[in-house]
């Protein structure tokens, strides 16, 4: 979870010279940009390709459709057009990005990285590093969290941290438990130098990992332990498999943990939130999190009926 102030998005980047060395550096979201594929796939859609239903899908997990990369289209592609869109956003151009993050598990190939794929196709051609973070659900927070800490050393000024996925590509579209949750998609931040106080400000991010869970929601195929091959393929070990049950629990119990650990870090209740931007996983995981967290579900940013 992370916390920050209000922000506006139009506010020049402050020169490094030109703030108070006397106080600590921190950092801030300066922008934020997002791109979606123009084809629609509703529930009513899935029903003709898999054994479920509008009714089915929307009652357990809230979602009425989500976004599609059709043929030729690419995550780096989505991922450039959210870049592109916080770069101008920010008032800055492409060549003043010294760092592109990219948070994926879904690149358009292994290497090069999809960030540095997207510094060519955004032309940041004095970016000097571009490299991808893989942690699922966390991508994003993982890459802001980096972005965080290179900032605050002075050794970065704009730092691009782009989350972009193309499930779509890995879904087993017989599988009514995983294709009907997963859309395409991508949201990027540039995060800038900033002093204690200022608008858009970062004030706390905590990220949490436990790899003994890992089985629950994976990819078994493609890596180097089961390298593509006829026999992998056919028996669809590239597609993405999920305990939904487990995903559930973990899910609920980890995310109202970590957001009561934020608040209690700077000293805030939940009364101090104005809006709570929770991971869109689905209704009901969304829904319990808020009742732990005691927020009431008008303050509970939501678009995952739209995106999945």
């Amino acid at each position: 979870m992370v916390k920050l102030k209000t922000i506006s998005i139009s506010q020049a980047a402050p020169e490094l010279k030109d703030m108070d060395m006397s106080q600590p550096l921190r950092s801030r979201i300066a922008s934020l940009g997002s791109a979606f594929p123009d084809r629609v796939m509703t529930n009513h859609d899935l029903e003709k390709i898999v054994d479920t239903s509008d009714q089915w899908i929307s009652e357990r997990t809230g979602i009425r459709e989500r976004r599609i990369l059709s043929d030729g289209e690419n995550n780096s592609d989505i991922g450039a057009k959210a870049c592109l869109q916080a770069i101008e956003r920010a008032g800055i151009k492409a060549e003043d990005v010294d760092l592109i993050i990219g948070c994926t598990t879904t690149p358009d190939r292994w290497m090069p990285s999809l960030a540095s794929t997207i510094q060519a196709k955004i032309g940041a051609n004095k970016c000097t590093a571009a490299y991808d973070v893989l942690s699922a659900c966390a991508g994003w927070m993982t890459g802001l969290q980096i972005a965080d800490s290179f900032v605050r050393t002075g050794q970065y000024k704009n730092v691009l941290v782009v989350g972009s996925e193309a499930l779509s590509r890995f879904l087993n579209w017989k599988d009514r438990t995983t294709c009907v949750l997963f859309g395409d998609g991508a949201a990027a931040s540039l995060i800038q130098p900033c002093q204690p106080g200022d608008p858009g400000e970062i004030l706390e991010i905590r990220v949490r990992a436990d790899g003994r869970y890992g089985d629950h929601l994976d990819m078994p195929g493609g890596g180097s332990a089961m390298p593509p091959t006829l026999e992998s393929v056919a028996a669809g070990q590239q597609f993405i498999r999920m305990n939904g049950q487990e995903i559930y629990k973990h899910a609920v119990r980890n995310m109202a943990s970590i957001c009561e650990e934020v608040l209690e870090a700077q000293g805030k209740t939940i009364k101090d939130v104005t809006w709570f931007v929770p991971h869109q996983a689905n209704m009901r995981i969304i829904e319990t999190v808020g009742k732990k967290i005691n927020i009431p579900l008008e303050r509970v940013a939501l678009n995952v009926h739209k995106y999945g």
